[in-house]
């Protein structure tokens, strides 16, 4: 609690939304360092600095932009604007949505590959860029038509897609990340601004699916603000080729993306935006892949079991209505073990944790063994429900079976599997429980010692 203040309240728009938060200035400002970290800046805000801004001291740019952020993520206000907080406007990211997005992946491209911790590229992620509009106005006229391609340079970009996919699937997001930023800036982006014709929808399709597998490595990695980058700009390349398929897939992958970072209200919000931009023709494997996620997104956004348990039916009808397909499908292809892993996720999300437990042991154990991060994914996950289970031995039996899956780069998997070591602490008196942590232990020590790429 705050102590009783001295002088009087100079800044009383900021003395409004703090109240409107209904939380402590200890709590707003560790909100406010955590908005800082995802843009890589070490802020140092307390209490007191609360305390001063009340008193009419401005803050320094970068903390009005995470002090913006972090109000409009509480208060669930992506419209918020540094004015409503009594600050003068600073310089922002620019919104992903608006401009040329073949600009933004040249410029995204090049951050990367120099490793420059840019505004666009390393700022945090933006809950008014997870507000989707209905449909990002199409791309200027092309220029440069020497840059012009057809058919063969599409099925290269598709070529090269698969190939990073399987690069993703085996080593995770944080490996070949850069590469795939590289290829978008250097290799593709010259063609899309030069093609006019046949081959350009073609063209800007695969452009989608390939800015999507660079979004989703992105987010694989830790870097939440690029991924959502670069999940913007697939959507708009998927309406720039008229392909709402690719649009949904984008929007259900940026849903997927919210929820985990604990934007569940945004997270609801894409997830239905993706099955709104469904044709009436969608595939049934697509139509289950969207509303398996909102089953999860209803259960983790309003907590109504009964919705979500209802949309998990419903996906599994879709599921099993679908036609067969060829299992290199790269986007779409929505198989059984991922929807065991939907289920699963969801069941948890509303607290039924046995069903949850026996849902993920099924995606993890009908997996390839091709898809390590997967499994490594999946897997940890398993083991965080069978702790919660208070099922330490369990828990330590899955983790000890994914032991050749561990080394992937993957930031989203080292965080679960952080905090597993955490949650087993009490036990690691039993023998089972002990060779797990060590196992651990040993595939965690690289990330720690920055000797992989995260």
């Amino acid at each position: 609690m705050s102590r009783p203040r001295s002088t009087p309240i100079r800044n009383q728009h900021l003395a409004d939304h703090i109240r409107s938060t209904g939380l402590t200035y200890d709590s707003i400002a560790a909100a406010i360092n955590r908005i800082g970290e995802e843009e890589g800046t070490r802020l140092r805000c307390s209490a007191a600095s609360l305390a001063k801004w009340l008193n009419g001291v401005t803050p320094h740019a970068a903390t009005i932009r995470a002090g913006v952020e972090a109000f409009s993520r509480i208060l669930q206000r992506p419209d918020l604007q540094a004015t409503d907080l009594g600050w003068p406007e600073t310089p922002r990211p620019d919104n992903p949505w608006h401009g040329d997005p073949i600009a933004w992946i040249i410029e995204l491209g090049r951050d990367v590959m120099l490793d420059r911790r840019t505004a666009i590229t390393a700022g945090a992620y933006s809950l008014a860029a997870a507000t989707t509009p209905a449909f990002p106005h199409s791309l200027a006229a092309p220029v440069s038509p020497s840059g012009s391609a057809g058919q063969a340079d599409v099925a290269r970009i598709r070529q090269m897609t698969a190939l990073f996919a399987d690069l993703d699937d085996r080593h995770g997001g944080g490996h070949a990340r850069t590469a795939i930023a590289a290829y978008l800036a250097h290799d593709v982006a010259p063609l899309l601004r030069g093609t006019t014709g046949t081959a350009r929808p073609d063209l800007f399709a695969a452009a989608s699916q390939l800015t999507y597998l660079a979004a989703w490595m992105a987010a694989d990695d830790g870097h939440s603000g690029l991924a959502q980058r670069y999940y913007v700009q697939a959507v708009r390349f998927a309406d720039e080729a008229g392909d709402p398929l690719l649009r949904t897939t984008a929007l259900r992958s940026m849903a997927v993306q919210a929820i985990e970072l604990g934007h569940h209200r945004a997270g609801l919000a894409l997830a239905d935006a993706a099955a709104s931009s469904l044709p009436d023709n969608a595939p049934m494997r697509h139509r289950a892949w969207i509303t398996g996620l909102r089953a999860e997104a209803t259960a983790v956004a309003n907590g109504d079991p009964r919705h979500a348990r209802r949309l998990l039916h419903q996906t599994e009808t879709y599921l099993d209505r679908a036609d067969s397909r060829a299992n290199n499908a790269l986007f779409g292809n929505y198989q059984r073990p991922s929807f065991e892993h939907q289920a699963g996720l969801t069941l948890a999300a509303v607290g039924d944790l046995p069903a949850a437990e026996r849902h993920l042991t099924a995606s993890v154990t009908t997996r390839t063994t091709t898809e390590n991060r997967s499994r490594a994914l999946i897997g940890s996950r398993l083991a965080a429900i069978q702790l919660r289970r208070q099922r330490p031995d369990a828990a330590a039996h899955t983790v000890l079976t994914l032991a050749s899956d561990l080394e992937v780069s993957s930031t989203r998997v080292h965080n679960t599997l952080t905090g597993i070591r955490t949650s087993w602490r009490p036990y690691l008196s039993d023998p089972n429980v002990a060779a797990a942590d060590q196992l651990l232990a040993t595939a965690l020590q690289p990330a720690r010692d920055g000797l992989r790429t995260r």
